[in-house]
């Protein structure tokens, strides 16, 4: 039953970076219209770099396991900033996205209360230093 639960938070951080780590990458290769359409939202363009370099970092952070908790808080209030800031019109498709970004938001905040789980470097982290205990394992 641990395995179902290991395989599961890996899992989830897997799918749950998945979007930022693609949004990120998406960000550098359309880099100018994603400048532009930021400044179009009241956004400076200049903060572009920041979000790319929390996007992508952070989502492979969040799949590797590491520094799960203060990673996970950080897209957590990102996600929450975007939400409010870009999805925030009547319009229902802008409706649905800004429940997207909140649920978002909710998983990170399971990943920030539970931490990555046994299979994450987190993990292998707090086993090494953990006093009086020795990780054999290669």
């Amino acid at each position: 039953m641990k395995t179902l639960g290991n395989t599961a938070d890996l899992m989830g951080r897997v799918l749950i970076a998945a979007m930022f780590l693609i949004a990120g990458i998406g960000k550098i290769s359309g880099y100018a219209g994603t400048q532009g359409y930021m400044q179009s939202m009241g956004v400076p363009g200049a903060l572009l770099p920041l979000v790319i370099a929390l996007e992508v970092p952070g989502a492979i952070a969040i799949i590797l396991g590491y520094r799960t908790r203060l990673v996970a808080a950080a897209l957590a209030c990102f996600t929450l900033a975007a939400a409010f800031i870009f999805h925030s019109g009547a319009d229902p498709l802008q409706q649905i996205m800004l429940l997207k970004n909140v649920a978002v938001a909710g998983g990170f905040l399971f990943l920030v209360a539970r931490g990555a789980g046994d299979w994450s470097v987190d993990a292998r982290r707090e086993r090494l230093t953990s006093p009086g205990s020795v990780d054999v394992r290669i």
